[in-house]
């Protein structure tokens, strides 16, 4: 029996286009409803760009955001996991001094900041997933939010296994870096991760794991598939994620997590 559906968002629930079948998830989900499963989007996404996909549903989605940084549910924040200031902007000013990198989005829980000057097609890719950005003249400058991620994209495969090596090595004790798709590194508390708050979620609800379905196609979806046998990777998806699910999904772009949903709410209907 299925008592809650966890959801990634890019690549996994929406397809290429950005774009999810709006009349086939309300179908599945009034049977959700029925069959009282909670449903969770789990995303690196930023919160109020994740609940403007899914309007009036405030009260009965649950968003895992910023890859498992935030939690919330009826826009209230239930948890948390954040940075220590002066740590990240030490990892930034290295990020930039050392490897020049300039497409960087610092994540708070207010809003994301990004520099004034950033190239006009990385502002458009951030838009695609952050909601809310403000453009400041240099990070350190905002001293009245909270920081709970770092996102990079650095379109250069062998750059980012040179930086996520180094972070590693250098930096363990303050960030923990993984790649979400897209050219896509983000760089998280070491505890952070989706399945850690989810697994928080399961049990405050008194929900065991082999009663969660959970769908990812990258590396930051591999501790929320591991939480279940009930896990599905896409058509899709990163090898490393490949070996982690028990099942594959169709592609995204075929509407595959709906199909899957579909078969288990008409198997325990």
């Amino acid at each position: 029996m299925i008592k809650a559906i966890a959801v990634d968002k890019d690549g996994t629930f929406f397809k290429s286009d950005h774009t999810y079948d709006l009349a086939y998830f309300e179908q599945l989900y009034k049977q959700m409803e029925k069959q009282q499963i909670k449903f969770i989007v789990a995303s690196g996404n930023q919160y109020e760009q994740l609940r403007s996909f899914f309007p009036g549903k405030d009260q009965k989605i649950v968003y895992v955001a910023e890859n498992g940084a935030l939690t919330y549910f009826n826009n209230e924040l239930l948890a948390k996991e954040a940075f220590v200031d002066s740590d990240i902007h030490n990892v930034i000013k290295y990020l930039q001094q050392t490897y020049h990198i300039e497409n960087i989005i610092l994540g708070g829980i207010k809003t994301a900041y990004m520099l004034k000057g950033t190239n006009q097609t990385f502002i458009d890719y951030a838009q695609l997933y952050y909601k809310n950005i403000t453009f400041v003249d240099n990070f350190s400058e905002v001293v009245d939010d909270t920081f709970i991620k770092v996102a990079m994209r650095i379109q250069d495969t062998n750059l980012v296994t040179t930086i996520t090596e180094d972070l590693q090595q250098r930096y363990s004790d303050i960030v923990r870096a993984v790649t979400s798709g897209n050219d896509s590194v983000d760089l998280l508390v070491p505890s952070v991760n989706k399945g850690k708050a989810i697994q928080t979620l399961l049990d405050d609800w008194g929900i065991a794991n082999h009663e969660l379905l959970a769908f990812g196609d990258a590396n930051n979806d591999i501790e929320m598939l591991q939480l279940t046998p009930h896990s599905y990777a896409m058509a899709s998806c990163s090898p490393e994620l490949a070996r982690v699910a028990q099942y594959r999904a169709p592609s995204n772009d075929d509407s595959g997590v709906l199909q899957v949903i579909e078969q288990y709410l008409q198997a325990q209907d």
